[in-house]
């Protein structure tokens, strides 16, 4: 029987709705959420990602502005920028679209984003908090693959998740989160990443699959156990081979053949994205509630 598919624009739009009524009762207060996203140069990608968060933050009610700069700035110039929106009363949030340009350094950029208003987790502050259980901003994407998992059904509690991937902003965290004795977390982790021996016999343990690997189609059906949930963080753009000269966007992983293995699983485009995006949202009203609340 094909898997279930685990539907993200429908999970979105659940919580989104949930969001509007958090932002009716701010602005009851005076207060609209504000979230302020640093672009370094013209990226197509970090453009057309910034104009979907644009489109959400407008439907749930939270004031968005895009801070553009040039390619070429330098390092001081950016963390002047960062503390001036520190110090804007206007945005409760604050997110830096990566990857900067290679002279930039990410890190100390990062680690000026006041922790309060970091609502992508990227402070070494709250990375550290992370992974020791206490309150604070989850990275958006590894926050979306818990929400998919809770809301779909298959909660990660007491189960075996192998995460193919080790980068910052979704291996690492998603670690973090889903090894903490807490509802909707409390499973057994394993990370997987460039440097594992014999890969396939890992995954093929994994209750709950996650690839975050950054190589389309990198997860074949031969990898997945019989049953498994599969999450597919992965994005990618191909050539299409329906369409010459066309391109596509694919996962990391083989959504045809793993779909008839596995019991459920997210689809590219349509299933860990439009979350993401979504829990961002959810961050930069939670900092607008903690600031209202003093």
């Amino acid at each position: 029987m094909p898997a279930e598919i685990i539907d993200g624009r429908k999970i979105s739009g659940e919580i989104r709705e949930e969001l509007k009524q958090r932002v009716a009762e701010l602005k009851k207060k005076g207060i609209t959420p504000g979230l302020a996203a640093i672009l370094v140069g013209e990226d197509p990608a970090s453009l057309s990602y910034l104009k979907g968060i644009g489109k959400g933050c407008d439907e749930v009610g939270v004031y968005t502005e895009t801070i553009s700069l040039p390619e070429d700035i330098k390092d001081e110039g950016l963390l002047e920028n960062i503390e001036r929106l520190n110090r804007d009363p206007r945005f409760h949030g604050i997110i830096l679209q990566l990857p900067l340009p290679k002279h930039l350094d990410a890190l100390k950029a990062e680690s000026a984003i006041s922790a309060q208003k970091d609502v992508d987790g990227t402070n070494p502050v709250n990375a550290g908090k992370l992974l020791m259980g206490e309150s604070t901003f989850f990275p958006s994407t590894p926050y979306g693959v818990q929400e998919l998992l809770v809301r779909s059904g298959h909660s990660p509690e007491k189960k075996h998740v192998v995460v193919c991937g080790r980068s910052n902003i979704v291996g690492k965290p998603l670690m973090g989160i889903l090894v903490q004795k807490q509802k909707g977390a409390n499973a057994t982790v394993t990370v997987c990443h460039t440097g594992t021996q014999d890969l396939p016999s890992i995954t093929r343990q994994a209750d709950i699959l996650v690839a975050a690997m950054g190589k389309a189609k990198a997860i074949t059906a031969d990898m997945v156990k019989e049953g498994a949930v599969v999450i597919d963080v992965g994005v990618n753009m191909i050539d299409n081979p329906e369409i010459p000269g066309k391109r596509k966007m694919v996962g990391d992983v083989d959504f045809d053949a793993v779909k008839e293995k596995a019991k459920a699983i997210t689809p590219v485009p349509g299933g860990t994205g439009p979350v993401t995006s979504t829990m961002l949202m959810a961050n930069t009203i939670r900092a607008a509630e903690a600031m209202a609340a003093g």
